[in-house]
């Protein structure tokens, strides 16, 4: 955890992100900003869906994206469609600890036991389903992955700044990463 650099003051805002929605949403949700009024998204935030999360950020601010461990493969075309028709040109890529997409495969047993008991799958549909789909949404580290995806997500849209990012669930405050 010694790569979250703690915001708790504008000026710990890093000088990129300063005076951008980036910096903006910093100030909402860890320094209690005012809520300014926004008819149009100006960032773009790609988060977990984890409903232990929640931002304090005006409404019309931001598009959301909320995939399993803030794991945006497979959301290229709403990334694409946010930033050429919504005129986007910042992300918030927001990582959590304690992820339920971290160490996937030590909840197989609890997770082929949900859909057969509570959707009424069979036991083996289950356990191919998730066999198949494991792997492609294993994120390993919290930390690590938000900073891979962001940088794959550079590699994608290089005009666009992309910022990594990382919610502590214990505090609720939001946190950038130091990238080496």
């Amino acid at each position: 955890m010694n790569r979250l650099i703690d915001i708790s003051k504008a000026d710990d805002i890093l000088s990129e992100y300063r005076q951008t929605p980036i910096g903006q949403l910093l100030e909402y949700h860890n320094l209690d900003k005012p809520l300014d009024s926004y008819s149009s998204a100006r960032l773009l935030v790609g988060m977990c869906m984890d409903n232990r999360k929640h931002l304090r950020i005006p409404d019309n601010f931001s598009f959301i994206i909320r995939t399993g461990g803030a794991n945006l493969r497979y959301s290229e075309f709403k990334i694409s469609y946010a930033i050429s028709v919504g005129g986007i040109q910042h992300i918030a890529l927001i990582g959590h600890n304690n992820c339920g997409m971290v160490n996937l495969k030590s909840r197989k047993d609890l997770f082929v036991k949900g859909l057969v008991e509570k959707a009424g799958w069979n036991k083996n549909e289950a356990e191919d389903h998730f066999t198949h789909f494991a792997p492609k949404f294993e994120i390993g580290n919290e930390i690590d992955f938000v900073l891979s995806e962001a940088k794959r997500l550079r590699l994608m849209y290089p005009k666009i700044c992309i910022a990594p990012m990382f919610y502590k669930v214990e505090d609720n405050k939001l946190y950038l990463l130091t990238e080496k």
